[in-house]
């Protein structure tokens, strides 16, 4: 299949608040290196999809806020390239805007779409699932998206219900299901029927316009008027005046739940969406107590199950602590049980009132 039609919409206007200290308002997760590898998040999004696609056809979705960053570590992407969100309105909002976008230079795009802060381990795979992807969206008629095989009970992931009906061996979703309790949790484990959420998805440019119509109308009823705006130098001030009455709803919520022509292709390519510290650890190398080091240099002593993260060159030495997140980053020392890690945000929220926004 010619790859000219194939495009990338990488979502990348989050601030990542699970991630608090590491990942502040500033400088949000998906421009941090996690791993000492030299490359953001980010940027392994992009590296890994310009295999498969030139790169000319990936735009990537950000608030207005982090352009500079983008570009500073996207240097090969043009500023059309960059679609600029004037405030935050969740995932359909953002996939619309670019889907409008594209539309203006080819209607008969394929369009894959995804976050900016996930983990591929096994990425031959998961490129190889996407061209399948691509070539399945261009003959039907379909909103797909991938799921992943569950390895283990997860109540930190959305799960998407398979039914029996399938179409060219792709299956149709039956229905789509909120994080579970661990009892729940254990039951769609146990079942073989459920596959986690994994926030990608592929369709076609047509496909996901009629959707958007039909479910959305509060968004299309907007960006119908400029239509003969996007893709030319009036988009920008045409999506400043516009975005900011768009629903704030995300695309699972706004379309996918609702549509009837939703499939999924169930997958395992090593993913993870470090949306916590807990997925971050579930993925991390460990020494023979389970204890996970970032970056930075640890001892440990009489402790086990820790993630550890501090400026490189630091050294933590720990004693005695089970089960805990230490991370220290721009004069913040955060010390969290990983069991208690949803707290986080209630962290941030009471750091914000008491001491502004110097620490956020």
């Amino acid at each position: 299949m010619n790859n000219k039609n194939n495009y990338c919409v990488i979502m990348s206007g989050g601030i990542g608040s699970r991630f608090w200290p590491f990942s502040r308002e500033a400088r949000p997760k998906q421009f941090l290196d996690f791993f000492g590898t030299g490359r953001s998040l980010l940027q392994m999004t992009v590296d890994r999809f310009k295999k498969i696609l030139p790169i000319e056809n990936i735009f990537i979705v950000t608030n207005a806020e982090y352009a500079h960053m983008v570009k500073e570590e996207l240097p090969e992407l043009n500023s059309k390239q960059i679609l600029l969100e004037p405030m935050r309105r969740n995932t359909a909002p953002c996939i619309a805007f670019a889907t409008y976008h594209i539309n203006s230079f080819n209607a008969n795009a394929n369009i894959v779409v995804a976050p900016s802060d996930h983990l591929i381990l096994k990425e031959d795979d998961f490129l190889s699932i996407i061209e399948n992807a691509f070539a399945f969206v261009e003959k039907h008629n379909t909103l797909l998206t991938l799921g992943i095989r569950p390895s283990r009970p997860e109540t930190g992931y959305g799960y998407i219900q398979m039914s029996e009906e399938k179409l060219d061996d792709v299956t149709k979703v039956k229905v789509f299901t909120e994080k579970p309790n661990l009892e729940l949790a254990k039951v769609f484990y146990e079942s073989g029927e459920f596959l986690w959420n994994s926030g990608i998805f592929v369709w076609n440019n047509k496909t996901i316009l009629e959707a958007f119509h039909q479910y959305l109308p509060e968004i299309t009823n907007r960006f119908d008027q400029g239509l003969d705006k996007f893709g030319t130098d009036k988009e920008k001030a045409f999506i400043d005046e516009n975005f900011p009455f768009c629903p704030n709803i995300s695309i699972d919520y706004g379309v996918m739940e609702k549509a009837m022509n939703v499939y999924v292709q169930a997958a395992d390519f090593g993913w993870s969406d470090l949306g916590t510290w807990g997925s971050l650890y579930e993925i991390s190398d460990k020494d023979e107590n389970s204890n996970a080091t970032l970056i930075s240099n640890t001892l440990f002593y009489d402790s086990s199950e820790n993630v550890v993260t501090l400026p490189a060159g630091k050294l933590a030495v720990i004693q005695g602590l089970e089960g805990y997140i230490i991370a220290e980053a721009d004069g913040v020392l955060l010390i969290c049980k990983k069991d208690d890690e949803q707290r986080i945000k209630q962290f941030v929220a009471d750091v914000k009132l008491k001491y502004g926004e110097k620490y956020i």
